[in-house]
């Protein structure tokens, strides 16, 4: 038996546990982006900030293409993580 505290799962559940929560919480964002009347609260939940890496662009003569990654992190994606962690938690 594992010592209180310690994970018993290896870290790529945890990374898709946390994929499947940001992916849970854009959709809860985009719902609410869609369904919420204007006003102070849908403007708290939906605001969010985006860090971003790229546009990488390669250049290799015959091919060119460019990389980037953005991720908007809200207060609602972060529901969904935690959404995401809870059930992950009771089922295993």
């Amino acid at each position: 038996m594992a010592p209180r505290g310690s994970s018993k799962h290896r870290p790529g559940f945890h990374a898709l546990v946390l994929g499947i929560g940001f992916i849970v919480g854009a959709v809860i964002q985009q719902a609410a982006r869609l369904l919420f009347p204007p006003g102070a609260a849908k403007q708290f939940l939906t605001a969010g900030i985006t860090p971003s890496f790229g546009p990488l662009p390669i250049d290799l003569g015959l091919i060119k293409f460019s990389f980037g990654f953005a991720i908007d992190v809200s207060l609602l994606s972060l529901v969904g993580v935690l959404v995401a962690y809870l059930i992950a938690r009771s089922l295993f």
